[in-house]
């Protein structure tokens, strides 16, 4: 039988494990030349959800080889402490606020575009291709698929735990601290480019004949060219962003 070590997971890392070794030290296989990432994945925990890893009491990064009967402890995200100083295990900042979606969760795409934040998603991207991107542009990526938080090339992710759009952008907003990042209908909703004070003559044969009468007030998307205004949906849409504030600050 394969010599093994311990792994202890901490916080809602146990989210990812079965339920009868949460919260608690667990063996696990390891074999030659295997590395601490191999070992917490194969346990079920995306490597992107680990903000410490602690071999033997040292603090190491995903690479680390390991030796029978090492002694693994790992942590998530951190929102409150700078561990700058201890952890090996990212090479850069997490916390930059962009982001990419996969095609689940178009949901909380608009509900992030809503509420300013910057994310980018392509419905048409298979799961190389996002991982891809999300290293490339150093977007952190959002998806509920562990496997595509697995891929080697993706150093920044997070696991969408709930299965409901406002649940998710609550549940991300608390977990990386973005409250004071939020800056409501600064974005176009549809492709989320910016959006900035347009003059109405310089639109005015773009709108409809009661929009033009009855509005003056407009903004335009400066990426896509979509245009906005505060016509009957705008109530609602400020009553969308409220309850976010609310369930956040709760």
């Amino acid at each position: 039988m394969t010599a093994g070590v311990e792994l202890r997971v901490y916080a809602e890392l146990n989210d990812f494990l079965p339920s009868a070794v949460r919260y608690a030290a667990q063996r696990r296989p390891v074999r030659p030349h295997q590395t601490v990432k191999d070992v917490v994945e194969a346990a079920g925990i995306p490597h992107t959800e680990v903000d410490l890893l602690l071999v033997n009491g040292e603090s190491v990064d995903f690479g680390h080889r390991l030796r029978p009967g090492d002694r693994i402890v790992a942590y998530p995200m951190f929102e409150t402490l700078d561990i700058g100083p201890l952890t090996q295990v990212r090479p850069c900042p997490l916390r930059d606020p962009r982001f990419i979606v996969d095609v689940n969760l178009g949901g909380l795409a608009r509900l992030m575009r809503l509420m300013g934040l910057d994310v980018r998603a392509d419905w048409t991207a298979d799961d190389a291709a996002l991982a891809r991107t999300a290293a490339a542009d150093h977007r952190i990526l959002l998806t509920r698929d562990r496997g595509l938080l697995k891929r080697r090339n993706v150093t920044h992710g997070i696991y969408i735990r709930s299965d409901h759009p406002l649940e998710q952008m609550v549940e991300l907003v608390r977990r990386l601290d973005l409250a004071d990042h939020l800056t409501p209908f600064s974005r176009c909703l549809r492709c989320g480019g910016v959006v900035a004070d347009v003059a109405k003559q310089d639109i005015i044969d773009r709108l409809e004949p009661l929009t033009r009468r009855y509005y003056d007030t407009f903004r335009r998307c400066t990426d896509c060219g979509r245009i906005y205004w505060e016509g009957s949906h705008q109530q609602h849409l400020e009553a969308l962003v409220a309850r976010i504030r609310a369930a956040v600050s709760s």
